[in-house]
C-alpha cells in the first residue's frame, strides 16, 4: 500500500472511487476495530437516540426514520472516524409507508390481483423514485410469502398462494426497485423476504413454529426464493420462525447450503426484527446473548436487525474464542460492498427536497396508481345489475354520461375509510409515530370520495356509516414485548348499533342502488394481527342482511386484508360482489367507475376464498389422497377459487391445441388456445395455463399454475392466444429431495379459473 494515500489529509483507498470495490472493501476493512466492524452489521431503530444509535453503538445501518431524523444523519457520521456511510432502509411494502404523501399503491394482495408483472414493474420503479428522493436506499420488499392459512395476519403483504404466480410479480417488483442497477441514484434495494417458510403457521398464529419437511421446502416455499437470485435480488430477509426446531437465524442448511452454495447468492442477508435476541428471550435456543451472537454469525447472518446487545455480545464471543473473527469479516465485506455498489461513499444519497416535490405523489405515478387499482379489482359475483343502467361512458370530464337520474347510497364502515383503504404499512397503520392522521387525506380517494367525483351530474350520491367494525382495547399484558416491541392493543368487535342501522335503511330505501362498502380494518392486518375467525366483524353481517332485505339492488364491496367469509344472505341476496382488498390511494375512484361502467373487470384472484374457517387450507394446489372429497358436515368446494373473477361479456374458451403431444424432457410444451368475446363489451382475458402430473413417483399437487397470458378481445371477435411452458417447469421433487421431470403421461389445463368446470384438457406425453 502506497503509504502516502493513507497519511492524514491524503485520500485513503477506500474513499478513491477509481480503486475497485474488492480493494477498497479490504482497505476500508483493514483500518476497522472489532467494534466498528460489529457496529456495520447492526441495523437500529431511528426512532430512539439518534447520536446514541450511530455515534456510540456504531450503528452501520437505520430504519424508521423520521423526515427529521433522515436529514440529522450526515451530521453524525461525519463524526465518527471513518465516516462509514449509513445504509438506510424500511418497510416501503407498496409505496413508501411512512413519508407524508407518498404514492401508496394497493397492497401486495391487491397488485397480485392484476396477474400483470409490466404494470407491478411499473408501479415498484415508480415507489422506487419517490423511496430513493428521501433518503433510503433500500426497501423490505417484495414479500414471497405463500399464503396457504387465511387466518395468518400478514396474507395483505403476500401476492397470494401459489409459487410460480409469486415468483412472476416478485421478480418484476425486484425489477422495479433496482431499475437499471444500484449505481442509478433512483433505484433502491429490494428485500426478498421472509426466508422461508414464514407463513406456514399452525393455526394460522405469526411466527409460530412451521412445520415443513425439506421436501416440502424445496417443493413450493422455495422456488419464488430461488427466482429472486437470478433476478438480482440484492438482499434476504429472514423470518421469525424456527423450522423443525432450528430458528431460521441458526439455519445454517438454508442460508449456506441452499441460498449461497446451490443458488450462488452472494448479497446480503438480513434478519428480522430482534431475530437474533428472540432466540435467547421467546425461542430460547440460546442461553446468553453472545451465544445467539455467535449461532446467528456462524449461520452466515450479516445484519442484525433491532438487537442492539449485539454489538457487545459478539465482541465478547470473539474475544472469549468462541467466534471468528474471519466470519464477522466475511459479514461485513458483503455490507460493505453494497454501500460501495450504491456509490454511498461518494454521494451517501441525502434526502433531496427539491426531487421530493418534483416527484413523490406526482401525476405520472398517480396515474400508474389509478390503472393498477382499477386492474386489481374483481368482480366476483353478478347477476346482471353490473354495471348500473347498463354502463355509462365518459365525458371530457371523467364523469359518467346517462340520461336518467338515479340514487345511489354508499353504506358501510369502509365507504369512506381511508386507513382502511390504504391498509397495513401506511402512515397511520401504527409502526411509526410521526403519522398519527397517516397519509394526506385529500390525497385519497375513498368509496363515497369516487362515486361523487365521477357519477353523472344528475345523479344523487348519499352516504351513511351503517356499522361498526370494533375498537381496540389494552392488551393487559403490557404495551410492549420484551425486546421493546409494541404489543399491538386487542381488538373488541363491536355491537350491533340499532340505531345507525336505521339510518342505513332509511337511506337505503330512498335509493336506487345500493353500494355496501365491508371488510376489515389495519386493527385486523400485519404482524402479531391474525385473527381466529375470517367472519366480517362488528355489525357488519347484520347490516348486510337489513339492507338486502329492502329489496334494492346491493353491490357488496369488500375493502379487506384478506378472504372473508361471508353471510348467506350476501351469497343468494347480493346483486354483485366485488373484490378490492386494500387498493390504495386511488381505489376508491377505481370502484365506483367499475359499478358505473367505465372500466372494464378484469382483475383475477391470487388467492382461494373460503366458505367457512373450518375448511382451512383451502389452497387450489393441494396433494392428492384423502379419504372422500367432503367434511360431513360441510363441502371442501372453496366459495371462490383460485384464477377467478368475471368480467361485463362473455369469454368462450376452444380449441385447445398442442404442436406436439410429445415432448422430451428438455423439450417445450406450445400450444395455441381460441378465445371468443360473445358479449357486448371489451375484455381483457387472463389465459391461465395448469399442468397435471397424471402419475408420479411420490403424492403430488392436483395441478400447478406454469403460465398466463393476457388478451384485449373486442365484442365479437377471436384470438389465438400461444401458451408456452418449459418441459422442466413439470417437475416434482422427489422422495430424494431432487427435484426431477418424470417422463410420463400429463395434461395441460387451459380456461378462465383453477377449477376444473372451466378448463379445457389436452393430454401430452413427456419422454426422456
Amino acid at each position: 500500500m502506497d503509504t502516502a494515500r493513507t497519511t492524514a489529509g491524503l485520500l485513503a483507498d477506500y474513499k478513491d472511487p477509481s480503486i475497485p470495490t474488492a480493494d477498497r472493501v479490504e482497505d476500508l476493512l483493514s483500518r476497522m476495530t472489532l467494534a466498528e466492524k460489529v457496529g456495520q452489521m447492526l441495523q437500529l431503530d431511528a426512532r430512539g437516540d439518534i447520536e446514541d444509535l450511530v455515534c456510540v453503538k456504531l450503528g452501520g445501518s437505520l430504519l424508521h426514520a423520521s423526515p427529521e431524523t433522515m436529514l440529522k444523519t450526515a451530521d453524525l457520521i461525519a463524526k465518527t472516524r471513518l465516516q462509514i456511510p449509513l445504509l438506510m432502509g424500511d418497510d416501503c411494502i407498496h409505496g413508501h409507508s411512512f413519508w407524508p404523501g407518498a404514492t401508496i399503491f394497493p397492497t401486495q394482495l391487491g397488485m397480485a390481483c392484476t396477474w400483470n408483472p409490466d404494470l407491478i414493474e411499473r408501479g415498484a420503479r415508480a415507489a422506487a423514485v419517490e423511496i430513493a428522493a428521501t433518503g433510503l436506499h433500500w426497501t423490505f420488499s417484495p414479500v414471497l410469502c405463500i399464503s396457504r392459512d387465511l387466518r395468518w395476519g400478514r396474507v395483505n403483504e403476500t401476492f397470494g398462494e401459489d409459487p410460480y404466480l409469486i415468483g412472476e410479480l416478485g421478480t418484476a417488483m425486484i425489477r422495479g426497485y433496482q431499475g437499471e442497477g444500484l449505481a442509478d441514484n433512483t433505484a433502491v434495494l429490494a428485500t426478498a423476504k421472509h426466508f422461508v417458510g414464514y407463513s406456514e403457521t399452525q393455526g394460522g398464529r405469526d411466527a409460530s413454529e412451521a412445520d415443513l419437511s425439506r421436501r416440502k421446502l424445496r417443493s413450493w416455499f422455495l422456488p419464488p426464493f430461488e427466482k429472486a437470485v437470478p433476478a438480482g435480488c440484492r438482499t434476504f430477509m429472514l423470518g421469525y420462525q424456527a423450522i423443525d426446531g432450528v430458528p431460521i437465524t441458526a439455519n445454517r442448511w438454508l442460508l449456506n447450503e441452499v441460498l449461497k452454495d446451490e443458488w450462488g447468492f452472494t448479497g446480503t442477508l438480513v434478519t428480522d426484527w430482534d431475530n437474533v435476541g428472540r432466540m435467547v428471550w421467546e425461542q430460547k435456543v440460546c442461553a446468553t446473548d453472545i451465544e445467539a451472537a455467535g449461532v446467528a454469525v456462524e449461520a452466515g447472518n450479516d445484519l442484525i436487525m433491532n438487537t442492539p446487545q449485539f454489538l457487545t455480545a459478539a465482541q465478547q464471543a470473539v474475544q472469549d474464542g468462541w467466534l471468528s473473527e474471519t466470519l464477522i469479516d466475511d459479514a461485513v465485506r458483503r455490507i460493505l460492498t453494497l454501500k460501495f455498489d450504491l456509490g454511498l461513499f461518494e454521494d451517501p444519497r441525502l434526502p433531496d427536497q427539491d426531487v421530493q416535490q418534483a416527484v413523490i405523489g406526482c401525476q405520472a405515478h398517480t396515474a400508474i396508481n389509478l390503472n393498477m387499482a382499477r386492474k386489481a379489482l374483481v368482480l366476483l359475483r353478478n347477476d346482471g345489475t353490473l354495471p348500473l343502467a347498463g354502463g355509462l361512458d365518459a365525458g371530457s370530464d371523467g364523469r359518467a354520461q346517462h340520461h336518467g337520474a338515479k340514487t345511489i347510497v354508499v353504506i358501510g364502515p369502509n365507504a369512506d375509510d381511508p386507513h382502511a383503504q390504504l391498509g397495513d404499512w401506511a402512515g397511520a397503520s401504527g409502526q411509526v409515530d410521526w403519522m398519527p392522521d397517516g397519509h394526506p387525506r385529500e390525497l385519497i380517494t375513498t368509496v363515497l370520495d369516487g362515486f361523487r367525483e365521477v357519477a353523472p351530474e344528475d345523479w344523487t350520491i348519499t352516504h351513511s356509516r351503517g356499522a361498526d367494525i370494533g375498537e381496540l382495547l389494552p392488551d393487559p399484558a403490557g404495551t410492549t414485548y420484551p425486546d421493546g416491541q409494541p404489543r399491538p392493543p386487542l381488538f373488541h368487535s363491536a355491537s350491533v348499533n340499532i340505531a345507525m342501522q336505521l339510518d342505513a335503511i332509511e337511506a337505503a330505501n330512498e335509493a336506487d342502488f345500493i353500494v355496501a362498502v365491508v371488510g376489515d380494518t389495519v386493527a385486523l392486518a400485519g404482524e402479531m394481527k391474525s385473527t381466529a375467525t375470517l367472519d366480517l366483524q362488528g355489525g357488519q353481517n347484520a347490516l348486510l342482511e337489513a339492507l338486502i332485505a329492502t329489496g334494492k339492488p346491493v353491490v357488496v364491496v369488500l375493502i379487506q386484508s384478506k378472504p372473508s367469509t361471508l353471510p348467506d344472505a350476501v351469497l343468494n341476496g347480493a346483486a354483485a360482489i366485488i373484490e378490492a382488498f386494500n387498493p390504495g390511494m386511488q381505489g376508491g375512484r377505481a370502484i365506483a367507475e367499475l359499478v358505473l361502467g367505465l372500466i372494464e373487470p378484469s382483475g383475477r384472484l391470487p388467492v382461494t376464498f373460503a366458505r367457512h374457517a373450518g375448511q382451512l387450507p383451502v389452497y387450489y394446489n393441494q396433494l392428492r389422497g384423502q379419504h372422500g372429497n367432503r367434511y360431513a358436515d360441510l363441502t371442501q368446494d372453496p366459495l371462490f377459487a383460485f384464477g377467478e373473477g368475471l368480467s361485463y361479456t362473455t369469454i368462450e374458451y376452444s380449441d385447445l391445441r398442442l404442436e406436439s403431444d410429445r415432448i422430451t424432457s428438455d423439450g417445450t410444451i406450445k400450444a395455441q388456445v381460441t378465445l371468443t368475446n360473445t358479449g357486448n363489451r371489451t375484455a381483457t382475458e387472463t389465459v391461465q395455463a395448469y399442468i397435471r402430473d397424471n402419475v408420479t413417483s411420490v403424492t403430488w399437487a392436483e395441478q400447478e399454475l406454469k403460465a398466463f397470458a393476457q388478451a384485449t378481445i373486442a365484442p365479437g371477435e377471436s384470438t389465438d392466444v400461444d401458451i408456452s411452458i418449459p418441459a422442466t417447469e413439470c417437475s416434482l421433487v422427489n422422495a430424494s429431495g431432487r427435484r426431477v421431470v418424470e417422463p410420463g403421461a400429463f395434461d395441460l389445463l387451459v380456461g378462465h379459473s383453477s377449477r376444473d368446470t372451466d378448463l379445457l384438457r389436452a393430454p401430452f406425453t413427456i419422454t426422456r
